[in-house]
């Protein structure tokens, strides 16, 4: 969503940025975009601000880091928490220096690695429609740090192409450098990224040979990393209608808020509409954010009973900069519906565009609305996107809260404290996704038919010195330096 008062001047991206993704970064754990942050509007902002005085206008590591430096003092939600002064010059990176100057707030966890450098072109192309150079697999490490997990494969990509799936088992990686050598060997290497190291960079020709074990054995299979864009809705599962004791249930899977969900999305809902469905399950445990625009839509697509006059949420900068504050009102859509009851699934990995569409309903439906399976990320901040195209630089800067319409949003340690309800499940890899019999699929089935579950603890899900998504007794894998779409879709490579 491109904020409205702030056409023609800077982008606001949403929830896992809102504006941006779900957060992460180096240290952190990683949405939106997550390892992201959330991303609260249209990926493509508007004229970068007037440089500032002393800046300068090259691509020196230092005109970088004092560029940086200025749009943080003019824009940072939290400018309190920013050193008066802090040379940039031990630092060997925008980025390391950034860390540094929101550290602060990071200790706080108000800003866990939600602010960071990262490329215009690759974060536009991937805000576009998903585009991404890999295998096309989302990836988890195992409850004992050993073993490492395929949660999630995308449709059209090398991995499915070769019949690897969820719950395949990744028991060695080499290649033609490398010998084959077992998860373990790797994780002994020490370092913050012996897998995704072990995996090479993201970069279409880089080939791997995986030993892989699921319930039909064990095999070799060798992938070439190439470029494919990330359907938002998946083709196999993305948007079904489930029995459950006579009645009809919707379920919709979205992986991440971008562009090219919205004709997805309302196809689906199109469906749930002419079905009648009333009672939903929307899954979002692996989602790290993306769009605001794309979050809006979907709370819209949630709300065929609200009125124009019914507040969806509010967006605010901090005090000097309330001139652009926004109040978002329900904007009723020919696809929307009006569900008695909605199950939201989320993990740790799930995180800013996604828990605004899940806070968004805390107040209309209250206990009719729940949140199943573990606590999520806790992102209830958003980033804008300040560039400087001659050197690639799109600087995310978290400057915005995001509310619902009760002005809530005090949920920097997840969403399970302040939900109507909740239910506690896994994460099951012994099925797929949308399954009944998946474990959070079956307690969302629980919920809706009002049969008793166990509440999700409140318990904080990640902390700032993870390098994942916490899904209980797993950890989505992400690289110490993601790309723009490992920020958005956690675990991916």
């Amino acid at each position: 969503m491109r904020c409205r008062r702030l056409v023609g001047m800077l982008s606001v991206a949403a929830l896992l940025s809102a504006c941006g993704g779900g957060g992460g970064g180096r240290n952190a754990p990683v949405t939106g975009g997550n390892g992201g942050g959330i991303a609260t509007s249209n990926p493509t902002p508007g004229p970068t601000p007037p440089p500032v005085a002393g800046t300068g206008g090259g691509c020196s590591l230092r005109e970088r880091q004092d560029w940086a430096a200025a749009q943080l003092r003019e824009w940072y939600l939290f400018p309190e928490t920013l050193p008066t002064t802090f040379d940039p010059t031990p630092f060997g990176s925008v980025d390391t220096y950034v860390d540094a100057l929101t550290a602060t707030a990071r200790g706080q966890r108000r800003d866990r690695f939600f602010t960071y450098l990262t490329s215009i072109r690759e974060e536009d192309a991937f805000y576009a429609s998903g585009a991404s150079a890999g295998f096309g697999i989302r990836l988890s490490v195992g409850g004992d740090g050993r073993q490492v997990f395929i949660n999630e494969t995308f449709e059209g990509t090398p991995a499915a192409a070769a019949g690897i799936d969820r719950g395949d088992e990744i028991l060695a990686i080499g290649s033609s450098d490398t010998p084959l050598r077992s998860i373990p060997e790797y994780l002994n290497f020490g370092g913050p990224d012996p897998i995704a190291v072990a995996l090479g960079e993201d970069r279409v020709g880089v080939t791997r040979t995986l030993r892989i074990r699921n319930a039909a054995g064990t095999r070799l299979v060798t992938l070439a990393k190439a470029d494919y864009d990330i359907p938002p809705v998946s083709s196999r599962y993305g948007a079904r209608v489930l029995t459950d004791g006579g009645r009809r249930v919707g379920y919709i899977n979205l992986r991440t808020f971008i562009a090219s969900a919205d004709p997805a999305l309302r196809a689906a809902f199109a469906g749930f509409r002419r079905d009648g469905i009333t009672d939903v399950i929307v899954d979002l445990r692996y989602n790290g954010g993306g769009l605001i625009s794309i979050a809006e839509l979907m709370v819209d697509l949630l709300g065929r009973d609200r009125t124009t006059s019914d507040v969806q949420g509010y967006t605010s900068f901090r005090p000097e900069k309330a001139s652009n504050d926004i109040v978002r009102f329900f904007e009723r859509q020919p696809e929307s519906i009006a569900p008695t009851r909605v199950a939201f699934i989320g993990t740790g990995g799930t995180a800013s565009a996604s828990e605004l569409v899940v806070n968004a309903f805390t107040p209309y439906l209250r206990g009719r609305s729940a949140l199943i399976g573990g606590n999520t990320f806790g992102k209830p901040v958003g980033q804008i996107a300040l560039d400087r195209p001659a050197c690639d630089d799109r600087l995310r800067v978290v400057a915005i809260a995001v509310q619902n319409s009760a002005r809530s949003a005090a949920y920097f340690d997840g969403l399970a404290a302040t939900v109507g309800a909740s239910c506690a499940a896994g994460d099951d890899l012994a099925f797929p996704l949308g399954d009944p019999r998946e474990s959070s699929v079956a307690r969302a089935l629980d919920f809706l038919a009002a049969r008793p579950c166990t509440p999700i603890s409140p318990t904080p899900s990640a902390t700032a010195g993870l390098s994942g998504r916490a899904l209980g007794g797993m950890e989505l894998l992400m690289p110490s330096t993601p790309t723009a779409a490992q920020r958005e879709v956690p675990g991916l490579f």
